[in-house]
């Protein structure tokens, strides 16, 4: 087998290793090509290409975490990672512990890691790397690795609930929920609503959004209710997907571009976060990219023509 084959045939599990410790595609992709050029120089072959080009993609993405860290503090308003619609590493066995790890909420938890041990966390837990091949690739001994493991194993367990909805029951609730989004019912979406329900969006101050973020199930069921004949006013649908694993949804304008994605945890049988991605710089990796703030100006047109005539 040739290095471009042994490289193609790993590049799903590195891409899953390297967007799991970046939270961004582009990031990713980045690091994928430096390994590839790291793995062409190679002077010799390695007994083990897997744990090889393992070590290389997560020296990178560690390297890319401690210059980001001054970037992402400085960011505008909440960050969120680049959504990701389908991982390409598919391990049916595993296919339910790779997409909790996959969720929002656990890579937003892994954020609050030392790059270290995100790296030791994502190898060990999520892709069952043993420690000997996690120790080469962060440059630490083994002992050391170990408690970066337990720390980092300690926090996310603090993080995440214990208990989950199941797929299907994710994605039933999240049908209704995006049903009663697109009437406009807010009796409805609030009885979907978890009471302490929290909504928010990733601008990046580059396109509109919600100027606070939302908390509890009476106000964002109104925002919501809100604001969905507004987008219905400019054309812009809502087409339901699963985003990093969960219930989710593009919205789309009237010439397939996205518009913005949207993400729901569920728990105990109501939707109990709610996460927007409206960056452009964040939806390129998905398709055309519409502008958000041409289809504010339109929909905020239509308003005031709408309540001229009604005036």
């Amino acid at each position: 087998m040739t290095r471009t084959e042994e490289f193609e045939e790993l590049r799903p599990l590195l891409f899953a290793v390297a967007y799991r410790m970046l939270g961004s595609v582009s990031e990713a992709e980045d690091a994928l090509q430096e390994a590839w050029l790291r793995w062409q120089a190679a002077p010799t072959r390695p007994n083990s290409t897997k744990a090889y080009l393992s070590a290389v993609v997560t020296r990178i993405c560690v390297d890319v975490l401690r210059s980001a860290r001054v970037r992402r503090e400085e960011y505008a308003g909440p960050w969120f990672p680049e959504p990701l619609l389908a991982d390409p590493y598919e391990d049916p066995e595993r296919s339910a512990e790779l997409s909790d790890s996959l969720s929002m909420a656990a890579l937003l938890l892994l954020e609050r890691l030392t790059p270290l041990e995100r790296a030791v966390f994502v190898l060990r837990e999520v892709f069952g790397f043993g420690f000997p091949d996690i120790a080469s690739a962060v440059g630490r001994s083994q002992a050391a690795c170990r408690q970066l493991a337990v720390r980092a194993r300690r926090h996310m367990d603090a993080g995440l609930p214990r208990f989950e909805a199941g797929r299907k029951e994710r994605e039933e609730l999240a049908g209704r929920f995006f049903d009663a989004f697109r009437e406009g019912d807010v009796d409805a979406l609030r009885e979907l609503l978890a009471a302490d329900v929290h909504m928010a969006g990733d601008g990046g101050g580059k396109a509109p959004q919600l100027a606070n973020a939302v908390v509890g199930a009476e106000h964002v069921a109104r925002v919501l209710a809100e604001f969905a004949p507004q987008i219905g006013t400019v054309g812009v649908v809502v087409e339901p997907r699963q985003v990093n694993g969960r219930p989710g949804a593009l919205f789309r304008d009237r010439d397939g571009r996205i518009v913005s994605v949207m993400a729901l945890d569920v728990l105990d049988g109501r939707v109990r976060t709610i996460r927007s991605v409206i960056n452009p710089d964040k939806l390129g990796h998905l398709g055309a990219v519409a502008d958000a703030w041409a289809l504010r100006r339109e929909a905020e047109r239509a308003r005031r023509l709408a309540t001229g005539r009604t005036g």
